[in-house]
């Protein structure tokens, strides 16, 4: 069955862009003009992605994330039309996977959307990992702390068990830019800061496995 994409944008002729090009590829696809419609759509139906304009009439993209990182973990790839770097880093903290900025090539999009969907729906050869009082299970792409579910976006999915894949080893903030975001991502340190700071609250006492070492990267190291 294919992967259903949610399109939320107002505009009505780059959303049809867009929906031409996800077709084209293969997806299913809904549209909604509006953060409210949105909502609906993602609590009526099962969809697998969202891209998500930021300006958007009746409820704005920033509280559409918000709402739905506080139910599902879907990609939210979150669109705008100004290039601020505060914008960007406040969408990863509101739970966006990606960041892309108006205008912007539609292949792009299409290959950053075809990346967030291929690593969620892969996974290693065990179904599970654990280290440091940190339990993951990838087919239901749950983490578990000292027992504890706790509740992680995609990206930050990927990020933790990129570290705990690689325990042990610096992990660079460029190795972790191509890995999670792809070689064609714009953005840069400050990008993993935040996702990093983020993932470090949810994993509450266990956050110290995730080590900083000083102008290299991370590792993961485990405490337990």
């Amino acid at each position: 069955m294919p992967n259903t994409i949610l399109i939320v944008e107002d505009e009505q002729i780059l959303r049809e862009v867009i929906k031409d090009y996800l077709l084209h590829a293969g997806y299913l696809v809904l549209e909604a003009e509006d953060g409210k419609e949105a909502l609906s759509l993602v609590q009526e139906q099962e969809v697998h992605l969202v891209i998500l304009d930021i300006m958007l009439p009746r409820l704005d993209g920033w509280s559409v994330c918000r709402r739905i990182r506080k139910t599902s973990r879907i990609p939210i790839v979150m669109l705008t039309a100004r290039a601020d770097e505060e914008d960007t880093l406040l969408g990863f903290e509101l739970g966006a996977d990606d960041y892309i900025t108006k205008p912007f090539s539609p292949p792009i999009l299409l290959a950053r959307v075809k990346r967030l969907l291929e690593h969620g729906g892969s996974g290693p050869a065990s179904d599970t990992l654990s280290a440091g009082g940190i339990k993951v299970h990838f087919p239901s792409r749950t983490v578990a702390v000292d027992g504890v579910p706790s509740s992680l976006t995609h990206t930050e999915f990927e990020i933790l068990t990129y570290l705990m894949r690689n325990q042990g080893m610096i992990v660079t903030r460029e190795q972790l830019l191509e890995k999670i975001w792809g070689y064609d991502f714009a953005g840069d340190d400050r990008t993993v800061n935040s996702h990093i700071r983020n993932l470090r609250s949810k994993l509450g006492e266990r956050a110290d496995c995730i080590v900083t070492v000083v102008r290299s990267g991370y590792k993961f190291e485990d405490r337990a």
